[in-house]
């Protein structure tokens, strides 16, 4: 191979690289809320209800329009995003969480009416969580999709296949 060839491999090798800046590097996850799984033409908004903060056995006895509630959004599919609610623990490995439902406020599920599918999602740990307690407050990463399923306790939207599943501080 000649200088010159040699010369124009680097070059032209360098300049793949600056057309990919985030090569070698992880893709950052989207941070979502709750209200980004509310369509926008139409669904339940959660805000008052999350407003609440703890919710007592009780107090909510209003079922939620469930037709409505179960409208979803596809703008997140396939994308890597990390979202904090609380993990309720559907499945275990010894002791370690490896399937549960994330919920946007404590007692969902167990105490109080779920709520709508489009404000539950569920998780499957690729990595067995360690959860210290019922309704640890988590941060969850992974790829979202939508996917209606049942479960016994709630009829649900969404999934993440959890890549991390960190505590989550206050």
């Amino acid at each position: 191979m000649t200088t010159s060839a040699n010369r124009r491999s680097v070059v032209l090798g360098l300049a793949a690289c600056i057309g990919l800046p985030n090569a070698g590097q992880a893709e950052e996850p989207l941070i979502l809320n709750w209200s980004d799984l509310v369509p926008s033409d139409g669904g339940i908004d959660m805000d008052a209800l999350r407003a609440l903060g703890v919710v007592q056995h009780g107090q909510l006895t209003t079922p939620f329009d469930q037709e409505l509630g179960a409208e979803v959004t596809d703008a997140y599919n396939g994308r890597l995003v990390q979202i904090p609610g609380f993990l309720v623990p559907l499945r275990f490995d010894n002791l370690a969480v490896t399937e549960g439902l994330l919920v946007p406020y404590v007692g969902a599920c167990i105490h109080v009416p779920p709520p709508p599918p489009n404000q539950l999602i569920f998780v499957t740990a690729q990595t067995p969580y360690e959860s210290q307690e019922i309704f640890e407050p988590v941060w969850v990463s992974g790829t979202f999709g939508t996917n209606a399923a049942q479960t016994m306790l709630a009829e649900v939207g969404y999934e993440i296949v959890a890549q991390r599943i960190d505590p989550y501080t206050f």
